[in-house]
């Protein structure tokens, strides 16, 4: 659906500047909720020193519903799964 603030999306993906596996999950993360109608929010890791040391080795990091849901790649099949429950 739309692109939220963190502390108000259903999804959140973890990413950093120019990494691929990030631009590819929140395409894929924007598409899904696009279909479903859930919203979604982009965090920049290298904004924040703890997200940096907690994700730099796993990002793009997916959450749902404050949860970690995946990391490095989203399962399509998976996400929307997880956003029907």
């Amino acid at each position: 659906m739309t692109i939220a603030h963190a502390d108000d999306a259903r999804v959140v993906v973890y990413s950093r500047p120019g990494c691929h596996l990030c631009e590819v999950a929140e395409a894929l993360v924007a598409e899904i909720c696009a279909e479903t109608g859930d919203t979604w929010a982009r965090v920049d890791i290298t904004d924040d020193a703890d997200l940096t040391a907690r994700f730099t080795d796993q990002v793009p990091v997916t959450f749902v519903d404050g949860a970690q849901h995946d990391f490095w790649r989203v399962d399509a099949a998976r996400l929307r799964g997880a956003l029907e429950s």
